[in-house]
């Protein structure tokens, strides 16, 4: 073993044992990037990779859209947007067995559309949705394991911030990466509702009937999520604007439509601007870590030889990708969304372009396998949120309920992997 091959073990191994002992994400992968960047070249050219990596970050312009997707999310859910989703889809889903369940599904995805956050949206809805399903009498695990599954959309449905992030790893058209999300996002409801009506439907009540009158009433809720989403996602389609414009008039259009409605207020206006602060100075610090990291990474050709030796197994391109995807699934299981992303695509990802598939289609396969990672024991992040905020329901309760989704997103992505052409045909037909 050459002094590279095992500066790069011993990084690895400093990275994952600061991560157990809860060092945050993005410290632990700066110490392991410039600690193991010094130990090769020298302490003098590490520390100037620390003085100017965070400065070449946060005044990316490509990556100005995540503070501004954030924004729009946290402004969403500050106006009400998520709660009167749901309404809508119960006045018209409700009256069906286990209706309240579809219309938390629906609502979960419509959420996802201007927030782009999985944890938020489990958040907002387990606060509105989960009492409607308890006072009808739904069974714990079944209302819990909906909730879980549907926030699992919010990181698919464009805007999405781990879409974008992965678009700055990689150097992808983070246009075309939100508009291939579209048709995965839209299959992942239609197969969350079915999974709820084939394993539950007949042991779920049905909701309140709503009158004809009530239904299209409900509907004038909405339409400020309809226009948010037609705006930012027919604009980045038609070429009318960028991704990053998209997020800065998504933001602006969010918190008019809050202050017109009267429910975004200066001390309103104030606390969202600090909580989305707060969350983006957090993905900040991560990708800061992330690219002192990637230094790291070229320096000891790590993604180089584990592109040599993938290949050099001669298992063929599609066993190969199974493989990697497994491995995707097993981190999931102690690392969150965010983290694997960051931490393995650019180790993977040369591996993937050896391999002759196209980055646009990996990017939503490794995002729809990253989706399980929030659902799936023993840490999933959505379940573990759910789980915070309604302590009396136990976790073995939330992972019972959310089994169900789990076996269908499998499903979901082999069929995405066996037929690339659905991902791929809309983002082909941008100019």
């Amino acid at each position: 073993m050459s002094e590279r091959d095992l500066v790069a073990v011993l990084g690895f191994v400093a990275l994952f044992a600061m991560m157990l002992v809860r060092v945050p994400v993005g410290v632990a992968m700066g110490v392991v990037g410039v600690s193991g960047f010094a130990a090769i070249v020298g302490w003098g050219p590490a520390l100037n990779l620390l003085a100017t990596s965070p400065i070449r970050t946060v005044t990316d312009y490509n990556l100005s859209l995540v503070p501004m997707f954030i924004l729009m999310g946290v402004l969403a859910t500050n106006s009400g947007l998520s709660r009167e989703l749901f309404r809508a889809g119960n006045a018209w889903l409700g009256r069906f067995r286990g209706g309240l369940a579809l219309a938390t599904v629906g609502a979960c995805a419509g959420f996802a559309a201007i927030c782009g956050s999985s944890v938020a949206t489990a958040a907002t809805m387990t606060n509105i949705a989960l009492p409607e399903m308890k006072r009808f009498g739904y069974p714990d695990d079944v209302s819990t394991g909906v909730i879980a599954a549907g926030g699992t959309l919010g990181i698919l449905i464009p805007p999405s911030v781990v879409l974008a992030v992965y678009a700055f790893i990689t150097n992808q058209d983070v246009g075309k990466l939100f508009i291939a999300g579209v048709v995965p996002g839209v299959l992942a409801i239609l197969f969350y509702m079915i999974t709820v009506q084939l394993v539950h439907g007949r042991r779920l009540p049905s909701g309140e009937k709503s009158s004809l009158r009530e239904r299209l009433v409900s509907l004038r809720g909405i339409w400020a999520v309809a226009l948010l989403f037609v705006a930012i996602i027919g604009g980045i389609y038609a070429g009318v604007v960028t991704p990053t414009e998209a997020a800065a008039a998504g933001a602006a259009l969010t918190a008019l439509i809050g202050i017109l409605r009267g429910r975004l207020g200066p001390k309103a206006l104030a606390a969202s601007l600090a909580e989305a602060l707060r969350t983006s100075v957090s993905i900040y610090m991560i990708l800061i870590g992330a690219l002192l990291f990637g230094y790291f990474l070229t320096i000891t050709q790590t993604p180089q030889k584990i592109t040599a030796f993938l290949v050099g197994l001669d298992l063929g391109a599609y066993p190969t990708l199974a493989l990697i995807l497994v491995f995707f699934l097993l981190l999931g299981c102690i690392l969150d969304a965010m983290a694997m992303i960051i931490l393995l695509v650019p180790i993977v990802f040369p591996v993937v372009q050896q391999l002759g598939f196209d980055p646009i289609w990996f990017g939503i396969i490794v995002v729809m396998t990253v989706e399980l990672g929030l659902i799936t024991p023993p840490v999933g992040m959505n379940v573990f949120v759910i789980n915070s905020i309604t302590p009396k329901i136990s976790l073995y309760q939330i992972y019972k309920g959310v089994m169900p989704f789990v076996l269908i997103d499998i499903v979901r992505l082999i069929l995405l992997v066996a037929f690339p052409a659905i991902v791929l045909f809309l983002p082909r037909t941008m100019q």
